[in-house]
């Protein structure tokens, strides 16, 4: 029956390939562009990456458009981020690194999904909101082997941010695509984790929840070169608490029980500690968090030993109340941890 079905759905796929495309481009779901272009120019229609204001100004903005715009503004990061790839390097530069010799082709087809992903948060969003346009993008990375560790970075942060999103999201249709997007990084990040990297990608029986999805968002304005926006976008992330970041010093491993020190890079940006009072490092794993102790005067914490170790993904913060019940209650924060083994 198994087999029947997939012939069904090869045969199915067939019948759309070349179908007609839009004046936008191709359209995600009923043209294969988003799954096999193989081209080292950019994947997305170059008519379409500029902010778009909206065609009739005096539209009310949609229930979910500041979700979208600021979804879409994320998935401009990483996309340029899998398009530098695709652009930098190729098959051998990967198999010379000693990884796989699909690896070039993966990323070229992640490219092209994250294209698509493009297109369908500009369609999600109403003419009665601006659509965000790109903006030029600098990425940390040197080689094959440190571009691959910061996509699969990038990966384990959409999965964390896309959760928290269907928290934000109003509307069924939303939540339906937030979901269906999650699952395709997914399948993005076990492709990371099990080819790439030879590590088991089970999470455990759930991945982890963050609920603050803004904050995470903010952390890809680094990646943005300043002034690059088009000056018609919106802020973003909206809202952004323009939290202090956390970096992790003294650490490599980060496991739960062990004890961690973190440090504030942004000199400009620092936490307000009130004095005399108590604040925890807040580890979200799973559907759960924990938290421990904040050592102000030091910058320590032990990361809460009751955590399944080596599965899925921790998210740390800096609150001022044990589990950060409140978005109004974090003071500094997220710090990414990837767990797998």
């Amino acid at each position: 029956m198994l087999r029947h079905t997939l012939y069904l759905a090869i045969f199915s796929a067939s019948l759309v390939i070349g179908a007609p495309l839009s004046a936008d481009g191709p359209q995600p779901g009923q043209s294969s562009y988003y799954s096999t272009y193989r081209g080292k120019t950019d994947a997305f229609p170059a008519n379409v990456t500029k902010a778009a204001k909206p065609p009739t100004p005096n539209d009310a903005p949609g229930d979910d458009d500041l979700l979208f715009q600021n979804l879409l503004s994320a998935e401009w990061a990483i996309y340029s981020f899998y398009q530098q790839g695709v652009a930098r390097f190729n098959a051998s530069a990967f198999e010379e690194a000693g990884f796989p010799n699909t690896t070039y082709d993966r990323i070229s087809e992640i490219r092209d999904n994250e294209a698509g992903h493009l297109a369908i948060f500009q369609e999600a969003i109403s003419s009665g909101s601006v659509r965000p346009g790109a903006c030029e993008y600098q990425f940390p990375y040197t080689d094959a082997a440190s571009y691959l560790e910061l996509g699969t970075l990038l990966e384990v942060s959409s999965m964390a941010f896309l959760t928290g999103l269907v928290l934000q999201a109003k509307l069924d249709a939303s939540k339906a695509t937030l979901v269906a997007i999650a699952e395709v990084e997914s399948r993005h990040n076990t492709w990371s984790l099990m080819d790439v990297w030879r590590a088991n990608p089970f999470a455990g029986p759930s991945d982890t929840i963050f609920p603050y999805a803004n904050e995470i968002l903010e952390t890809t304005n680094l990646f943005i070169v300043n002034g690059s926006c088009p000056p018609e976008n919106p802020p973003y992330p909206s809202p952004n608490q323009k939290l202090p970041f956390i970096s992790n010093v003294g650490n490599a491993t980060m496991k739960p029980g062990s004890s961690i020190s973190v440090a504030f890079p942004d000199e400009a940006n620092q936490p307000k500690f009130v004095d005399g009072k108590d604040y925890y490092l807040v580890a979200f794993h799973g559907t759960n968090n924990v938290s421990s102790p904040f050592d102000v005067e030091t910058g320590t914490a032990v990361i809460p030993a009751d955590i399944e170790p080596h599965r899925g993904i921790i998210i740390f913060v800096i609150a001022d109340c044990p589990g950060a019940p409140t978005l109004e209650s974090v003071v500094a924060g997220p710090l990414i941890a990837p767990q797998y083994s």
